[in-house]
């Protein structure tokens, strides 16, 4: 897979709340949202071009389960390295 653009977590009071891994540059616009578990949903422009993966709960989603959506979405597989801010949220 190319690389993610970005990896974008968000934090409330010292506390990964939520996360973003941007797959398209930011701007673009989600015309549907895909839930694929409770905690990871992905965003598809009008083309069903996947833009990016929402983390709902960070803590609870494993780099295996990312790897997994990434995969069924044909993109491959992300480096390690890509997602290691998530571990160590």
């Amino acid at each position: 897979m190319k690389t993610p653009i970005s990896l974008q977590i968000t934090y409330r009071k010292d506390i990964p709340f939520a996360a973003y891994l941007y797959l398209a540059k930011p701007g673009q616009k989600a015309v549907r949202t895909e839930t694929v578990s409770e905690d990871l949903l992905v965003d598809y422009a009008s083309d069903d071009t996947p833009l990016g993966i929402e983390i709902v709960s960070p803590d609870l989603v494993s780099i295996d389960d990312i790897l997994s959506v990434t995969n069924r979405l044909g993109l491959g597989s992300i480096e390690a390295e890509e997602l290691k801010p998530l571990q160590a949220a």
